[in-house]
């Protein structure tokens, strides 16, 4: 895997923190850095997606694609975020021909 280096500011608070967990679960500041990109990354891909599929712009299965979850999972996260599930006949045929 390819690495690039990435830099920020930050407030003095926020490095503490982050700091004082990263001390906490045994971490260096940067494993934890990645650890919390890698996170923030995947909750902010999962919201996007989430909304786009409230909102009928994209499919389900899109929307899990996007999310980088299965369709199962996907589904789970439906009642968790208040979003109701729209899928229809068409949607169905088309999700068991892929």
């Amino acid at each position: 895997m390819t690495t690039v280096t990435l830099s920020t500011r930050l407030a003095k608070e926020d490095a503490r923190k982050i700091d004082e967990l990263a001390a906490n679960l045994g971490l260096d500041r940067g494993a934890l850095l990645k650890q919390l990109i890698r996170k923030g990354l995947k909750e902010i891909q999962t919201e996007r997606a989430l909304d786009a599929y409230r909102r009928g712009t994209i499919t389900l299965s899109r929307a899990a694609e996007i999310a980088e979850l299965t369709l199962r999972d996907m589904l789970l996260r439906l009642p968790e975020e208040s979003v109701e599930l729209n899928y229809d006949v068409r949607e169905l045929q088309r999700d068991l021909e892929v």
